[in-house]
Protein backbone atom coordinates (compact mmCIF):
# COMPACT_ATOMS: atom_id res chain seq x y z
CA UNK A 1 0.00 0.00 0.00
CA UNK A 2 2.80 2.38 1.00
CA UNK A 3 4.72 1.58 -2.42
CA UNK A 4 1.22 2.10 -4.21
CA UNK A 5 1.00 5.65 -2.73
CA UNK A 6 4.27 6.38 -3.57
CA UNK A 7 4.15 5.03 -7.20
CA UNK A 8 0.34 7.83 -7.22
CA UNK A 9 2.59 10.59 -6.49
CA UNK A 10 5.11 10.07 -8.82
CA UNK A 11 2.61 9.54 -11.32
CA UNK A 12 1.15 13.23 -10.36
CA UNK A 13 4.49 14.97 -10.49
CA UNK A 14 5.29 13.53 -13.69
CA UNK A 15 1.79 14.54 -15.16
CA UNK A 16 2.42 17.80 -13.49
CA UNK A 17 5.67 18.46 -14.87
CA UNK A 18 4.45 17.12 -18.48
CA UNK A 19 1.25 19.46 -18.52
CA UNK A 20 4.04 22.60 -17.86
CA UNK A 21 6.38 21.08 -20.27
CA UNK A 22 3.62 21.37 -22.87
CA UNK A 23 3.12 25.01 -22.08
CA UNK A 24 2.88 27.12 -25.28
CA UNK A 25 5.17 29.52 -25.68
CA UNK A 26 4.23 33.73 -25.43
CA UNK A 27 3.44 34.28 -28.79
CA UNK A 28 5.88 37.16 -30.89
CA UNK A 29 4.53 40.85 -30.08
CA UNK A 30 2.32 42.00 -32.73
CA UNK A 31 3.29 45.86 -34.23
CA UNK A 32 0.14 47.40 -33.71
CA UNK A 33 0.83 50.11 -36.51
CA UNK A 34 0.30 50.60 -40.24
CA UNK A 35 2.02 48.20 -42.33
CA UNK A 36 3.73 49.85 -44.97
CA UNK A 37 4.51 47.91 -48.01
CA UNK A 38 5.13 50.80 -50.81
CA UNK A 39 6.35 54.57 -50.36
CA UNK A 40 6.64 56.71 -53.53
CA UNK A 41 7.89 59.87 -53.50
CA UNK A 42 6.58 62.15 -56.46
CA UNK A 43 8.72 64.90 -57.92
CA UNK A 44 7.64 67.84 -60.07
CA UNK A 45 9.83 71.11 -60.99
CA UNK A 46 8.63 74.36 -60.58
CA UNK A 47 9.48 77.47 -62.30
CA UNK A 48 9.97 80.97 -60.86
CA UNK A 49 6.08 81.62 -60.57
CA UNK A 50 5.81 78.22 -58.40
CA UNK A 51 4.39 76.61 -61.22
CA UNK A 52 4.60 72.90 -62.02
CA UNK A 53 6.24 72.48 -64.96
CA UNK A 54 8.10 69.25 -66.86
CA UNK A 55 8.14 65.41 -66.45
CA UNK A 56 6.74 63.90 -63.40
CA UNK A 57 9.78 61.74 -61.45
CA UNK A 58 8.82 58.77 -59.28
CA UNK A 59 11.44 56.93 -56.84
CA UNK A 60 9.92 54.05 -54.99
CA UNK A 61 10.91 51.79 -52.03
CA UNK A 62 9.40 48.79 -51.79
CA UNK A 63 8.79 45.16 -49.56
CA UNK A 64 6.16 42.78 -49.79
CA UNK A 65 6.45 41.87 -46.40
CA UNK A 66 6.20 45.86 -45.28
CA UNK A 67 9.17 48.44 -45.30
CA UNK A 68 9.39 47.88 -41.76
CA UNK A 69 8.61 43.95 -41.36
CA UNK A 70 10.78 42.78 -44.03
CA UNK A 71 14.86 42.44 -44.45
CA UNK A 72 15.39 44.66 -47.44
CA UNK A 73 13.69 46.45 -49.30
CA UNK A 74 13.93 47.65 -52.85
CA UNK A 75 14.38 51.32 -53.25
CA UNK A 76 14.82 53.44 -56.44
CA UNK A 77 17.45 56.37 -56.27
CA UNK A 78 16.16 60.15 -56.48
CA UNK A 79 17.91 61.11 -59.21
CA UNK A 80 17.70 65.27 -59.67
CA UNK A 81 18.64 68.25 -61.02
CA UNK A 82 21.01 70.69 -59.18
CA UNK A 83 19.73 74.37 -59.27
CA UNK A 84 16.24 73.07 -59.63
CA UNK A 85 13.18 73.76 -57.71
CA UNK A 86 10.57 71.09 -57.02
CA UNK A 87 6.97 70.13 -55.64
CA UNK A 88 7.89 66.54 -53.94
CA UNK A 89 4.73 64.36 -52.78
CA UNK A 90 4.47 61.07 -50.80
CA UNK A 91 2.24 58.25 -51.61
CA UNK A 92 2.05 55.55 -49.04
CA UNK A 93 0.31 52.23 -49.01
CA UNK A 94 -0.24 48.65 -47.85
CA UNK A 95 -0.37 46.05 -51.17
CA UNK A 96 -1.45 43.69 -48.64
CA UNK A 97 -4.67 44.74 -47.60
CA UNK A 98 -5.14 46.97 -50.80
CA UNK A 99 -4.65 49.90 -48.78
CA UNK A 100 -4.29 53.61 -49.68
CA UNK A 101 -2.67 55.06 -46.24
CA UNK A 102 -1.84 58.31 -47.91
CA UNK A 103 -5.36 59.31 -47.03
CA UNK A 104 -5.85 57.90 -43.65
CA UNK A 105 -2.18 59.90 -42.26
CA UNK A 106 -4.33 63.35 -44.38
CA UNK A 107 -7.39 62.18 -42.12
CA UNK A 108 -5.42 62.10 -39.45
CA UNK A 109 -2.93 64.71 -39.85
CA UNK A 110 -2.67 66.17 -36.39
CA UNK A 111 -1.16 62.87 -35.48
CA UNK A 112 1.35 62.31 -37.75
CA UNK A 113 4.25 64.19 -39.33
CA UNK A 114 6.99 63.45 -41.57
CA UNK A 115 10.61 64.43 -41.10
CA UNK A 116 13.19 64.68 -43.35
CA UNK A 117 17.06 64.07 -43.23
CA UNK A 118 20.61 62.78 -44.29
CA UNK A 119 23.31 63.65 -45.83
CA UNK A 120 21.59 66.15 -48.49
CA UNK A 121 20.30 68.56 -45.76
CA UNK A 122 23.82 67.88 -43.53
CA UNK A 123 25.30 69.55 -46.88
CA UNK A 124 23.04 71.80 -47.54
CA UNK A 125 22.59 70.24 -51.27
CA UNK A 126 18.78 70.53 -50.44
CA UNK A 127 16.00 72.84 -48.71
CA UNK A 128 12.82 71.55 -47.78
CA UNK A 129 9.72 72.90 -46.50
CA UNK A 130 6.46 71.51 -45.60
CA UNK A 131 3.61 73.12 -48.65
CA UNK A 132 0.56 70.78 -46.40
CA UNK A 133 -2.58 72.93 -46.91
CA UNK A 134 -3.46 74.93 -43.82
CA UNK A 135 -0.23 75.04 -42.25
CA UNK A 136 -0.69 71.49 -40.94
CA UNK A 137 3.29 70.78 -40.82
CA UNK A 138 2.47 67.33 -42.14
CA UNK A 139 4.81 66.34 -44.95
CA UNK A 140 2.62 64.54 -47.90
CA UNK A 141 3.39 67.30 -49.96
CA UNK A 142 6.63 69.78 -50.12
CA UNK A 143 8.97 72.49 -51.83
CA UNK A 144 12.34 71.04 -52.31
CA UNK A 145 14.93 73.40 -53.77
CA UNK A 146 18.40 71.76 -55.02
CA UNK A 147 21.41 73.72 -54.72
CA UNK A 148 23.54 74.56 -57.72
CA UNK A 149 26.78 73.74 -55.76
CA UNK A 150 29.28 71.50 -57.44
CA UNK A 151 29.75 68.97 -54.64
CA UNK A 152 29.69 65.59 -54.13
CA UNK A 153 26.74 64.30 -56.49
CA UNK A 154 25.70 61.39 -54.76
CA UNK A 155 24.04 61.43 -51.02
CA UNK A 156 20.96 59.96 -48.86
CA UNK A 157 17.77 61.34 -47.72
CA UNK A 158 16.71 59.83 -44.83
CA UNK A 159 12.45 59.68 -44.46
CA UNK A 160 10.83 59.18 -41.30
CA UNK A 161 7.47 59.55 -40.55
CA UNK A 162 6.00 59.80 -36.66
CA UNK A 163 2.46 58.60 -35.09
CA UNK A 164 1.38 60.11 -31.81
CA UNK A 165 3.51 62.64 -31.35
CA UNK A 166 3.53 66.20 -29.79
CA UNK A 167 4.06 68.52 -33.00
CA UNK A 168 4.65 71.84 -30.61
CA UNK A 169 7.81 69.93 -29.90
CA UNK A 170 8.86 69.01 -33.61
CA UNK A 171 6.79 72.72 -34.52
CA UNK A 172 6.97 72.71 -38.51
CA UNK A 173 10.45 72.13 -38.69
CA UNK A 174 10.94 68.97 -41.77
CA UNK A 175 14.27 68.53 -40.76
CA UNK A 176 13.97 68.28 -36.76
CA UNK A 177 16.84 65.62 -36.28
CA UNK A 178 15.25 65.48 -32.63
CA UNK A 179 12.11 64.14 -33.62
CA UNK A 180 11.92 61.31 -30.85
CA UNK A 181 11.78 64.11 -28.37
CA UNK A 182 8.30 64.72 -29.82
CA UNK A 183 7.50 61.20 -28.70
CA UNK A 184 5.02 58.93 -30.56
CA UNK A 185 6.02 56.14 -32.62
CA UNK A 186 7.76 55.53 -36.20
CA UNK A 187 5.67 53.89 -38.54
CA UNK A 188 8.32 54.19 -41.48
CA UNK A 189 12.16 55.17 -41.20
CA UNK A 190 13.84 54.44 -45.13
CA UNK A 191 16.83 55.95 -46.21
CA UNK A 192 16.81 56.47 -50.08
CA UNK A 193 20.21 57.27 -52.34
CA UNK A 194 20.02 60.50 -53.97
CA UNK A 195 22.25 61.62 -57.03
CA UNK A 196 22.08 64.99 -58.22
CA UNK A 197 22.95 65.46 -61.78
Amino acid sequence: MKNLKIVSLYLLALLAFGFSSCKSEDPEKENDGEVITDVTLIFQELNESNALIGDILSFKASDPQGIEVGKTPTLQSISLTKGKKYQMTIEVSNSIEGEDITQEILEEAEKHQFFFLGQVFDSSFFTIQYADGDGIGLGLKNIVTVSSSTGTNNSSMRVVLRHDLDKKVSGTNPNFSNFVQAGGETDLDITFPVILN
